[in-house]
């Protein structure tokens, strides 16, 4: 079975672009790594028991941001965030695209480039300024696991070249165990699969990438990666669930607003498939939701051990993000698409060549449409003036300094939108403009958002300014 899927790797690298100039050979690389509903339950986030040693080493080489926030906690209207610059109230994405056929074409939509047709994506402004830009896996949209091995929702102006790997995980979805039978992506499911880490859909992923920067090691390059996991079906080889024995993973603590559902708003991510399952069934949702991180992070390590054998390290910018955050039982939700903590919160790791604060973590909030103007500061150029982010170059160098005061995420269910604004100190969330309820936490006292201080009098004042904020942002 092996050779049948590194056989399709090999055959999806073809190189198309030859060397440039030497001169233009030390221009700044980017690695871009995305990794497909990953929170923040890394060894280096703080997380007791996940095993993460290659994503801690990345971060212990560069900047690790530990307020970095997502626009948008669900796939699609966060990747188009970031890789556009622009808020999902300005991509006018705020769910899935769904896929269908126009005469002889598959396409999807809702695609950003309906409404916001001329925008230059991240992408696409690093293939203007000459570097030879890839694709290797999920970046756009992609239905997981339905769609891995097709484009997905993908923008052909942003790519020079693309992979679209297919390993074991996806030939064995029948082997899949899922709360729903027969349904893989949208709820919780696993698998404690057979066979290596290479034949595996991120194991391919790593592959390719290689291949590439191998192939363009003489020229600037733009390549960004996007792993499957730790996206449901939670897959991985066997060797990794068995480093989570589920005995060992204690529950999280649910308040008593979590066990009354209150404010409602709040809650209506959750599934009526996830609402009765036993303890024993949560600690193997999580234990499985453990094995492929540690099984994604172990892909991250292939790739960037393989930029350092290059000789690449010394002139490429290495970012490492997630999507948008992730639940497992916190609040007694699971997955995406709340304003938890959670479910906004990613982690994002930068590690640019000769930046001072690499080496450290920062406090510092970050949204990850601030990634663009980022990454073009750092090679040198210039940006549309229309993005929504700013510029992290300064915290790269002191980790102390700060770039924004407040980080914005945001939901569009029905009736129900939802608002939440991210502070050094409080998180504020409302729900349609506060009318369907509001949440107030003291992040520093509270982490786990257990006391809702929305209704103490003493924060009215403060409500009022966090209101006007949010009002202010969304409207950009």
């Amino acid at each position: 079975m092996t050779g049948r899927w590194m056989l399709l790797s090999a055959l999806s690298l073809v190189c198309l672009s030859g060397s440039l100039s030497a001169a233009d050979a030390r221009a700044q690389n980017v690695l871009f790594i995305v990794a497909d509903d990953l929170n923040c339950d890394l060894h280096c986030y703080g997380h007791p028991q996940v095993k993460s040693p290659n994503i801690d080493r990345l971060a212990a080489r560069g900047v690790q941001f530990n307020h970095a926030y997502c626009q948008y906690p669900l796939c699609s209207p966060s990747r188009t965030s970031f890789l556009t610059g622009r808020r999902p109230n300005r991509t006018q994405i705020h769910r899935n695209a769904r896929s269908f056929t126009r005469g002889k074409e598959n396409t999807a939509s809702p695609h950003f480039r309906e409404f916001i047709p001329d925008t230059v994506t991240l992408p696409e402004l690093f293939r203007k300024n000459d570097y030879f830009v890839a694709r290797v896996g999920k970046l756009y949209h992609y239905g997981v696991p339905l769609e891995i091995g097709t484009v997905g929702l993908d923008d052909a102006q942003s790519w020079d070249f693309v992979v679209n790997p297919a390993g074991r995980d996806k030939a064995e979805e029948n082997k899949v165990f899922s709360l729903v039978p027969g349904s893989y992506g949208g709820t919780l499911s696993w698998l404690a699969s057979d066979g290596t880490d290479a034949e595996q859909t991120d194991g391919l992923a790593a592959t390719a990438a290689i291949s590439l920067m191998e192939e363009h090691k003489d020229e600037p390059f733009f390549l960004a990666v996007g792993f499957y996991r730790p996206h449901t079906p939670y897959v991985a080889p066997k060797g990794y669930f068995a480093n989570y024995p589920a005995k060992g993973i204690t529950l999280p603590e649910l308040s008593e607003d979590d066990q009354n559902r209150e404010p409602k708003a709040a809650y209506l991510s959750s599934k009526k498939d996830q609402e009765n399952m036993s303890d024993d069934l949560r600690r193997e949702a999580i234990q499985a939701y453990w094995a492929s991180i540690e099984f994604m992070d172990a892909q991250v390590g292939r790739v960037v051990a393989a930029l350092d054998d290059l000789g690449l390290a010394d002139n490429t910018v290495v970012v490492m993000i997630s999507d948008h955050g992730y639940h497992m039982y916190e609040h007694g939700l699971w997955q995406k698409m709340s304003l938890f903590e959670n479910s906004a919160r990613v982690p994002m790791i930068v590690a640019a060549p000769d930046a001072k604060g690499n080496g450290t973590a920062t406090d510092s909030l970050a949204e990850l449409v601030d990634l663009y103007p980022t990454l073009a500061e750092l090679c040198g150029l210039a940006v549309p003036d229309y993005l929504d982010g700013v510029s992290q170059v300064g915290v790269l160098d002191n980790p102390a300094a700060k770039a924004r005061d407040v980080a914005l995420t945001q939901v569009k269910r029905g009736s129900d939108d939802g608002y939440s604004l991210r502070t050094a100190t409080y998180r504020y969330t409302m729900w349609k403009n506060a009318e369907d309820g509001e949440q107030l936490y003291d992040m520093t006292q509270d982490p786990g958002e257990l006391r809702n201080l929305a209704s103490d009098p003493k924060f009215a004042t403060q409500i009022q300014e966090f209101r006007r904020i949010i009002t202010t942002e969304a409207a950009r």
